[in-house]
């Protein structure tokens, strides 16, 4: 009997499981290799939009552009107006803290006109009022009393700071009425041309349609985006100007007491 004959079915199981983690290694190296392999480059095709404005530009005739050109310019002009407005604002209601501090401690009118700043609204209803209470001679001046007289001036200059403070907003009420109808005439006249050409191509699918017609809309667009801004700010700014003018006639109420009674009521 011989003792190498245990020793075989060892070696066959040996074998076996050597044949089967060889087996399993296969797939792991085999995953491996195909993901450290580069991926193929997939082209991307840009597909260039023909319509747009710079479309609509290049393409429209001169009433297109002339109506583009409004509305540009009026979408200038309205940023324009609410910009330098609010400046102007700015200035008068600080012009209007500084009356509050300054005009009022001082000793006398002429006293307290050299404390405010040269050029504000509020020195000039200072003025106004201090030279009318000074001049109240000649024929046809003497015939209205004091009070009436210096009443009128100060009321006319103050009258004169709210003119100031209304300019450009009719430019604004303007534009926001008007700039909607600017951009649907536009857009009217685009599809106009559209279908014009259209119809003498023959061709009437969708993409032949759809483009030009769209395209024209853009006028519509340009003239709400131009009308919106328009009236917000003309609305505001109207609301502004009540409160400034509040303080100026409050400013020419009590100069006015001053002048006439002497004293701040």
């Amino acid at each position: 009997m011989s003792l190498n004959k245990p020793s075989r079915p060892l070696a066959g199981i040996a074998l076996a499981l050597a044949a089967a983690l060889a087996g399993a290694a296969l797939p792991e190296a085999a995953l491996a290799q195909a993901a450290s392999a580069p991926m193929p480059a997939v082209e991307t095709e840009t597909v260039l939009n023909p319509y747009g404005l710079g479309a609509l530009w290049a393409q429209g005739d001169m009433v297109s552009r002339a109506t583009l050109l409004i509305m540009v310019v009026m979408s200038i002009g309205s940023w324009y107006i609410i910009f330098a407005k609010l400046w102007e604002q700015h200035k008068l209601m600080k012009s209007a803290q500084a009356a509050a501090r300054s005009f009022w401690g001082a000793g006398t009118i002429k006293a307290g006109i050299e404390t405010l700043e040269p050029g504000s609204a509020f020195r000039f209803v200072a003025e106004s009022g201090q030279s009318a209470s000074e001049h109240h001679e000649g024929t046809l001046v003497e015939r209205i009393d004091l009070h009436t007289w210096v009443s009128m001036s100060i009321q006319r200059a103050m009258d004169n700071v709210n003119s100031r403070l209304q300019d450009g907003l009719a430019f604004l009420a303007t534009v926001g009425s008007t700039a909607p109808f600017v951009g649907l005439f536009g857009t009217v006249w685009g599809v106009y041309h559209a279908l014009t050409a259209i119809g003498i191509s023959g061709q009437a699918s969708i993409d032949k349609v759809a483009g030009p017609v769209g395209e024209a809309l853009i006028m519509t667009a340009f003239g709400l985006a131009v009308a919106v801004p328009a009236v917000m700010g003309y609305n505001w700014l109207i609301r502004r100007n009540k409160s400034a003018m509040e303080r100026v006639r409050a400013f020419g109420g009590d100069l006015h007491n001053v002048l006439i009674a002497g004293r701040r009521v």
